[in-house]
This record gives C-alpha cells, sequence and structure tokens, in this order.
C-alpha cells in the first residue's frame, strides 16, 4: 500500500485549533502500518468522549466543541480517520473498504489509546464506523451520540441530495474540499477556515479518502458492508446503554434516520432528544458550542 503523509507546515498556524498532534501506528491490513493522527484536551483522568468526523473533513471541525467538553472535565479525543487530516493517505481508493475503516479505527482506539467506558460522538461517516465499533465492541462503550449520521444498509435508497454529491465527487476532475464541507453548512467561511480543510490535501493524489468514502456506502442490498451493518443493527436493537440523537434541523441528507435510530436504540427511550436549530450537515461547525453542551448534559444525567 502507497501512502502520503502531509507535510506539517500545511497545518501551521490553525484557527481555533492549537491542539498540539499526537500519532500511533496501526496495521494497514496490507502487510504493513499506518500513522494515524489525534488531538485530545482536558484531564487525563477524565470520561472519554471520541468524537468521530465524517467525509471529507477532519478533526478541525470539533475545533470549537473540544474546549467545552475539556473545561467539562471530559477527556475530548478527536481522530483523524486514515485517507484524512494529520493521518497517513493511502492513494489508492481500492485501498479503501469500509471493513479497513472500522478496523483502522478500532485499533487506533483500542490498541493504542486503549480507551474505556467512552462516549462516543459520531457525525456522517463518524456514526457509520462508529456505531459499528459500539455494536461489535459493547465494553467499551459507556453512552453514545448520533449527530447526522446513520447506519446504512442498502435495504433503502438514499436520499437523491446524497447521489447528488456522490457523483460530484465521482466526476470533479479536481475535488474541492472546503467547497464540499461549505456545502453542507449554513455558516461562511472564512479564508483562513476554508483553507484549515483544504490544508491536508495539498494535491489530487492525497484525496483518495474523499473520493473513496462515498463509494464505500451500502447503497444495495448485496454491498460488502450490508451483513456487518445488519449483524449491527441487531445489537443496536439489545443494547441499553444511553443514546442521545443530537440531529441538526437542516440536513436533508441524514433527518430520515434519527427516528429510526431513536425508535430502535433501547437506550434512546423516555429521552429528551436535541434539536440543534440553524445548523447544516455539518453541525460542528454550525453550532459546535450547541453540541457540545448537549453532549455534557447527556453524559452527565446519564452517569
Amino acid at each position: 500500500m502507497r501512502t502520503l503523509r502531509t507535510p506539517d507546515a500545511r497545518f501551521a498556524d490553525l484557527p481555533g485549533f492549537a491542539f498540539p498532534p499526537r500519532y500511533g501506528d496501526v496495521p494497514d491490513q496490507d502487510g504493513g502500518t499506518l500513522r494515524m493522527a489525534w488531538v485530545e484536551d482536558g484531564p487525563a483522568d477524565g470520561p472519554v468522549v471520541l468524537l468521530l468526523h465524517g467525509e471529507p473533513s477532519w478533526s478541525f471541525l470539533y475545533r470549537t466543541m473540544i474546549p467545552v467538553l475539556a473545561g467539562a472535565g471530559f477527556r475530548a479525543v478527536a481522530p483523524d480517520l486514515v485517507g484524512f487530516g494529520r493521518s497517513d493517505k493511502p492513494t489508492e481508493i481500492s485501498d479503501h473498504s469500509y471493513a479497513r475503516h472500522v478496523e483502522w479505527l478500532r485499533s487506533l482506539a483500542f490498541d493504542v489509546l486503549d480507551v474505556r467506558d467512552v462516549t462516543l460522538v459520531g457525525q456522517d461517516w463518524g456514526g457509520l464506523i462508529g456505531l459499528r465499533l459500539l455494536a461489535e465492541h459493547p465494553d467499551r462503550f459507556a453512552a453514545a451520540v448520533a449527530a447526522n449520521t446513520g447506519l446504512p444498509t442498502g435495504d433503502v435508497d438514499m436520499p437523491a441530495v446524497w447521489w447528488e454529491f456522490r457523483r460530484a465527487v465521482e466526476k470533479a476532475p479536481q475535488l474541492d474540499i472546503a467547497r464540499l464541507v461549505q456545502s453542507g453548512c449554513r455558516t461562511r467561511f472564512t479564508p483562513e477556515v476554508r483553507a484549515a480543510y483544504d490544508a491536508p490535501f495539498p494535491d489530487e493524489t492525497s484525496k483518495a479518502g474523499p473520493r473513496a468514502m462515498p463509494l464505500l456506502v451500502p447503497t444495495r442490498p448485496d454491498d460488502p458492508a450490508t451483513e456487518a451493518n445488519r449483524a449491527a443493527w441487531a445489537v443496536l436493537a439489545k443494547l441499553e446503554l444511553p443514546f442521545l440523537c443530537a440531529f441538526s434541523d437542516g440536513d436533508p441528507i441524514t433527518a430520515a434516520m434519527e427516528p429510526i435510530l431513536r425508535g430502535t436504540a433501547p437506550g434512546a427511550a423516555g429521552r429528551e432528544h436535541p434539536t440543534i436549530a440553524g445548523a447544516g450537515h455539518f453541525l460542528q461547525e454550525d453550532a459546535g458550542p450547541e453540541l457540545a453542551a448537549a453532549v455534557v448534559r447527556f453524559r452527565t444525567a446519564a452517569g
């Protein structure tokens, strides 16, 4: 597996993101290793909140949430998925699979960081991967927050707006990462924020991860990931741990998944699930402090 590593200079002076990067090696599942990156803040012995980003963002997305969580006494840990942020970037789309991303994150979280009693916060692909981890390793988790995400099996078609996004990513000769993130936000980026979302990707060769992810979403019942996701749903339907849905009021891609998650997870029953107002698909960007406050309230009440 051939990989690229974005030069450190690309990450200099990022707005509101002064957290020092940390690194760990995970097996690449092809005979080698990959370096994965994460940032964290808060007391080292505090309850862990695992903040998982999606496509095509990176841990920078959580920059306004991390201080709120850390200030409340939580250890906020935000990894970069393989192919994103400061993590190593396989250069071939075929190097990426749903199963590999689940295992890469599992290896970082449980083998490298050895986190336990974790509160999962997953958005977009952060939820597709995180909910699989939760279902496959429930003993590692204390609570879960699903925010504009889901766990597709391909039994129900994806929304038309998602298909438009997939086709745009597939056909674009040059992938404008910052523009893709901006299109999922209601706030307007400053030039500095736009540059921060572009920072991990200095050229087209480095963008195999963002190009691969839409292709990995199960869109048919015989998708390679379908059976594992169906098995995850079966576990989630019996799992009693506290479960919160914190979706925005402006995301046509994932809105239909919220009532399904709320109706499936036993730990979601009888709970007040907040709607994050004035936010689009990337609600961390539009309303990060509000989402972080909801996580703090939920986790504190859940005990």
